[in-house]
């Protein structure tokens, strides 16, 4: 068998994405999640003598802090498969991928397992989310330049 026929092959048993349907649900569930940690804000702002700048650090460590957790029983990865990439590109997503990283090497050591591959996957979440932002940015200043 030659690769053009094995490739046909392959294609025609693997199930192709929609596209669309992930954006959509990548959409609503990052939008759900910082509608989430907007009102939890909001909240601590209101009802606590917490100032702005310790309310929200306090719900980027609540966030960090479930993030990690869920990734350590095995929870989160089931919701990364659901709602794809809604949980990844925020502080989730960097949480997740240093836990999942540290829980993947528990079993080396500390230095060589914990020590040496806690960033493995958290890099790639830096650069596409500094990517992401670039893009973002200049999306924003096109708009500003035309109003």
């Amino acid at each position: 068998m030659n690769k053009k026929d094995y490739k046909r092959l392959v294609d025609r048993y693997i199930k192709k994405p929609n596209y669309m349907h992930n954006i959509k649900v990548a959409f609503i569930s990052g939008g759900l999640l910082g509608s989430i940690c907007e009102i939890m804000y909001k909240l601590l702002i209101y009802l606590t003598p917490l100032s702005k700048v310790e309310a929200s650090s306090l719900i980027t460590f609540l966030m960090i802090l479930i993030t990690s957790f869920f990734t350590s029983i095995g929870i989160f990865d089931k919701f990364i498969t659901k709602y794809r990439s809604g949980l990844i590109i925020p502080t989730t997503g960097f949480a997740h991928s240093v836990s999942s990283s540290l829980v993947d090497s528990k079993k080396e050591g500390l230095i060589t397992g914990l020590g040496s591959n806690m960033f493995i996957l958290a890099g790639s979440v830096v650069l596409y989310s500094t990517i992401a932002a670039f893009f973002l940015v200049i999306v924003k200043v096109i708009i500003l330049c035309l109003v």
